[in-house]
């Protein structure tokens, strides 16, 4: 077993939901990530997707699209990535011992680092799995068994327009948690969410024993709250980027504004 199946072992048999927030990695340095994601850890966080910064991201929107513009202008690279990761589980903290990190990777990245090498070095480093956004059902079964080899959790997305038999294919090709879309388009905060959203998940409940975490357009107490019955755990990601795009400016200010966004969004979850 993985460190997301025990996660989500635990959490099942606490009949408790996972908080999963989304930062991207080297925004605006691998130093600052670092002390984001010790925060995070400290804040009671389930687990944490560290975005891998791409210049052409096929899914998100104008908040994370930034937030990895900043990135490359940086030149942050995979292997800083890796290693900020590798010197945190290295410190030896508590809470972020019990954090599992996921990695949101373009298959681009992947494919040209290469397939072993990728997860290879990403569990050296300490991540337990990767979401892939772009890697299609019919073209993941390469990276499907390097994966399953190495149990290293590959987490797929079902989209609002996925056909139900293409959809149960994902998550047959699928390990650690489904990523179930909330909403069609890219990530962004939302006004409100889709009335339909609480059938479709439970449909695709009703089919696979994978656990399954909702994101894209969830930023407010009342969304986590709506989701929370019907997921196994919710994923925020454009509403803390955005709570942290100052960080450059004033680190302290940054770090805080993000701690309490998460510190309501926790609270919703378990309340």
């Amino acid at each position: 077993m993985t460190a997301i199946d025990d996660l989500f072992s635990t959490l099942k048999a606490q009949n408790k939901k996972a908080f999963m927030p989304f930062i991207t990695a080297g925004d605006p340095s691998l130093a600052f990530t670092g002390k984001v994601l010790t925060r995070l850890a400290e804040l009671g966080c389930s687990m944490a997707e560290l975005g891998i910064p791409y210049s052409d991201p096929i899914a998100d929107g104008p908040v994370i699209q930034a937030s990895y513009t900043r990135a490359l202008q940086n030149k942050i690279k995979l292997s800083g990535i890796f290693q900020t990761v590798a010197d945190l589980r290295a410190a030896g903290s508590q809470p972020l011992a019990k954090m599992p990190l996921v990695s949101m990777v373009s298959y681009a990245i992947v494919h040209r680092h290469g397939l072993e090498k990728y997860v290879d070095e990403a569990k050296a480093s300490g991540f337990a799995g990767a979401i892939v956004p772009d890697l299609l059902v019919e073209e993941s079964e390469p990276f499907s068994k390097v994966c399953r080899v190495r149990e290293f959790n590959l987490i797929q997305l079902v989209t609002p327009t996925t056909p139900p038999e293409r959809a149960l294919r994902i998550a047959e090709s699928s390990s650690g948690f489904l990523y179930f879309v909330s909403v069609t388009g890219i990530t962004g905060e939302r006004t409100q969410l889709p009335v339909d959203l609480v059938d479709r998940v439970g449909w695709l409940r009703d089919r696979s024993s994978l656990p399954i975490c909702i994101g894209f357009g969830i930023s407010k107490p009342e969304h986590v709250k709506l989701l929370a019955p019907v997921s196994d755990g919710l994923i925020v990601g454009s509403a803390i980027v955005r709570s942290l795009d100052q960080a450059a400016a004033d680190e302290s200010k940054a770090l805080d504004s993000m701690s309490q966004l998460v510190t309501s969004l926790i609270s919703a979850l378990e309340n």
